[in-house]
């Protein structure tokens, strides 16, 4: 999918790294040629943006099934696929081949499994699987135990410069848990563990990943003492990022007392205080990266007593207009928003998107940022509707997407 002819959209609000400026973008066989004060040249096609922004296509950074229907609704123009895969992203063979499966209209870089079948014991070939195409490495949906193992696979990473992308919740005491121990699980009866299972995870790695010198990602930080720890690296110039998706910001445990199991998530929903350490966080900057965690789960998986319903949520249609409702909260501003769903995971990811400068890839999505619409699960694009936020009112949606220059028909 090449672009045919240049294009020009004008009359716009365009998201760069450095604000909002108003002006128009000109995409020339599928790279963005000029921005700013730009004129169409004779040949150009034009795009009348109608004042809407202009902003980078989203970089969706861990997501568990490729939904194209659902991330071209919701502005994602790539993804970071996480190893938990059937078979596991444990081989080169395979990681080379989802690094294709999304072309043209979406670029899928594949994370790499940290171990053999993602059991976390025997180490996986890093170095072949980069070659294939991996973008960096994960823990997967589970934390590794062996303290030497983990130090081994920074070590292998740091070598390889790929960066490890962790899930934070000692295991050991997370077990079967379902929910965070608390006032709510006590009530329900849920399974539960202490949500100190999410700073004794982040304090181990980030003293291993200390050792090693690897860049380390915590995939979803929910919890004030696993903010506050990565805080402190930061402070200390260490190289640790953080993410989380919007559910740990929208929504606390207060949303599993009716056992519905679209609120069964992993980690588990954390109490009040813990939500807005996370807004907090997303706030001063703590937090670098908010992810959709897009895990289309069907009714086999949902309909089921909450203890024995599989976690995950359909995120990736409702990830763009959850960040903007952070922008209309007074909290960030348009550009931190876009920052943190497309340029942040762009750069940790190493590929030169999720912004708008001269001599990016021609990713672009046209937002209203206003535009206001319902969540509703049974009318979503994505395979299964699985969403915590069925029913809620929201605003901003993507007019139009362009992959490469090229423009995507949802």
């Amino acid at each position: 999918m090449k672009q045919a002819a240049p294009l020009t959209i004008v009359n716009g609000r365009i998201v760069t790294p450095e604000g909002l400026q108003d002006g128009a973008v000109r995409l020339v066989d599928g790279m963005i040629e000029e921005i700013g004060d730009v004129a169409p040249l004779d040949g150009d096609e034009t795009l009348d943006a109608r004042g809407k922004l202009i902003a980078p296509g989203l970089v969706d950074c861990g997501v568990f099934a490729v939904d194209k229907p659902a991330f071209h609704f919701g502005g994602i123009t790539r993804a970071a696929l996480m190893p938990d895969q059937t078979p596991a992203l444990d081989l080169p063979s395979r990681v080379s081949y989802i690094a294709k499966s999304g072309k043209p209209d979406l670029w899928v870089h594949p994370l790499a499994a940290a171990t053999r079948d993602l059991g976390g014991a025997q180490i996986a070939e890093l170095a072949l699987m980069r070659e294939a195409g991996a973008r960096g490495v994960a823990t997967g949906r589970r934390w590794i135990a062996d303290s030497g193992t983990m130090l081994r696979l920074l070590q292998y990473a740091a070598m390889l410069d790929m960066p490890v992308v962790v899930h934070a919740e000692d295991g050991g005491l997370t077990g079967d848990a379902v929910a965070t121990a608390g006032e709510y699980a006590t009530r329900s009866g849920l399974p539960s563990a202490p949500a100190e299972a999410e700073a004794i995870a982040i304090a181990r790695d980030l003293a291993l990943a200390r050792m090693s010198g690897a860049q380390i990602h915590f995939r979803q930080v929910t919890t004030r003492a696993g903010l506050d720890l990565v805080r402190r690296a930061k402070a200390a110039s260490e190289k640790v990022t953080a993410g989380v998706t919007p559910a740990h910001f929208m929504l606390s445990d207060l949303a599993t007392a009716d056992f519905r199991t679209f609120a069964r998530l992993s980690p588990p929903l954390r109490c009040e205080d813990d939500r807005h350490a996370v807004r907090e966080a997303i706030a001063d900057g703590t937090i670098d990266i908010v992810a959709s965690g897009h895990d289309p789960r069907g009714p086999e998986d949902k309909r089921l007593p909450f203890a024995d319903a599989m976690p995950g949520m359909a995120g990736a249609e409702t990830l763009l207009a959850m960040v903007l409702g952070l922008v209309r909260d007074g909290l960030i501003d348009t550009v931190r928003a876009f920052d943190l769903v497309a340029r942040a995971p762009a750069r940790l990811l190493g590929v030169k998107a999720g912004m708008i400068v001269q001599g990016a890839e021609a990713d672009i999505a046209i937002v209203d940022p206003e535009k206001p619409w319902i969540v509703q699960s049974e009318k979503m694009e994505a395979s299964a509707g699985n969403t915590p936020f069925d029913g809620q009112p929201v605003q901003g949606r993507v007019l139009a997407l362009f992959k490469g220059g090229v423009r995507i028909e949802a």
